[in-house]
Parts: structure tokens; C-alpha cells; sequence
């Protein structure tokens, strides 16, 4: 099995060294094994469960959502249903949050329109 450095991992997943170091802390990635030089050394799943929290992370999603969504990967055979009501309330909090930021500036532009580059 290939063994790949941190810096390697890091660059193969996009996430940088000390957030790869943090992810161990806070358990969501395991620890790797380290050589006699004490150096970490990432197998490919390890680079797949980073590349899956950086995603996760780029679309929002808060660490404990993904603490969750990893731990049902580890048991295919539960329901899906945790894993839905994770993206469901992840995908209302983001309805809300466009709602919440855009219907000012929506509401000034239908008071205000603009016709044809110009105020009407």
C-alpha cells in the first residue's frame, strides 16, 4: 500500500499541512502511521476522507455535519435518512441565508428598476 508524506497529502487534496494536522486533532481524520523518523505517512484512504472533508467544507457544511456524514460511511447498511436530514437542513440554512442577504438589495431594485441601462 502506498504511503504518502503530509506535504504530498497536501498538495494532492488542496488542504494545507496545519489544517491536516488540526483534522487529526479534532478526530476527523485518524492518525496516520508514522515512520522511525516520526514523519506521518497517509494511506489513499486517508487521502480520499481529506478530499471529501475539503469538499464538504467548500459547500458550508459545519465540522460536526461532517464528523456525521463520515461516521455513517463507516456503516453503509444504516438508512440513509441521517445522511439526508444533514443535507436538508445544511441545504435550508443556506435558502435562508441567500433570503436573508439578497431580499434587501431585491426589494431597492424592484423599487428602483432599471430599464435598458438606465433608471426608469
Amino acid at each position: 500500500m502506498e504511503q504518502h508524506s503530509i506535504g504530498a497529502v497536501a498538495r494532492q487534496t488542496g488542504v494545507k499541512v496545519p489544517t491536516i494536522r488540526y483534522y487529526e486533532s479534532i478526530g476527523l481524520l485518524s492518525a496516520p502511521v508514522r515512520t522511525e523518523g516520526k514523519q506521518r505517512r497517509y494511506d489513499s484512504a486517508a487521502v480520499g476522507r481529506l478530499k471529501f472533508i475539503r469538499h464538504a467544507r467548500e459547500m458550508g457544511f459545519e465540522v460536526d455535519d461532517i464528523r456525521q456524514l463520515l461516521e455513517l460511511t463507516e456503516r453503509p447498511q444504516d438508512s440513509c435518512h441521517q445522511a439526508d436530514s444533514i443535507a436538508r437542513r445544511h441545504l435550508s440554512s443556506i435558502e435562508y441565508r441567500i433570503e436573508d442577504r439578497f431580499e434587501p438589495v431585491l426589494q431597492r431594485l424592484f423599487a428602483h428598476p432599471i430599464v435598458n441601462g438606465r433608471d426608469a
